[in-house]
């Protein structure tokens, strides 16, 4: 749930963002210098010209706390809420079908793809965890009764 909210609230400063991004990564070489000063110039030139557009960007960290939010059910009542780390896996599945279907589309660079969909493969490992965990729980409590 942190990781969650912590994700959402990066969405917002976009441009000081993107220009610590393109800072930090400046004496990496290709291609990480090249992107990122990339990014970072289109990211400067919206707020210049279109800072509307950022909205959106507003809504998608809004939609990272709200997500967050859903996994209150199951810290609550694991066994009762399951269905929400199932659908948190496949949402990291989602995720890494996103990075590696769509990106290509919008001229996402091949490195920065398996970047993104990293977050899905790293999202996945602890839900599985909870899920074998939610699932012990489960039939420990059908032997208790």
């Amino acid at each position: 749930m942190v990781a969650m909210t912590f994700s959402g609230i990066t969405a917002v400063p976009l441009e000081w963002g993107s220009r610590l991004m393109a800072d930090i990564t400046a004496s990496w070489g290709a291609p990480w210098t090249a992107w990122t000063s990339t990014v970072a110039a289109a990211i400067a030139d919206i707020g210049e010209h279109y800072p509307m557009i950022f909205y959106g960007t507003d809504w998608l960290a809004f939609a990272h706390i709200v997500i967050a939010l859903a996994f209150i059910g199951p810290y609550r009542d694991p066994v009762r809420n399951r269905w929400v780390v199932e659908w948190g896996l496949w949402s990291c599945l989602g995720v890494v079908l996103l990075a590696f279907l769509w990106a290509p589309v919008r001229g996402i660079p091949f490195f920065w793809r398996c970047i993104d969909a990293a977050f899905g493969v790293i999202g996945a490992v602890p839900l599985w965890f909870v899920l074998m965990r939610i699932d012990r729980s489960a039939g420990e409590r059908r032997s208790d009764q």
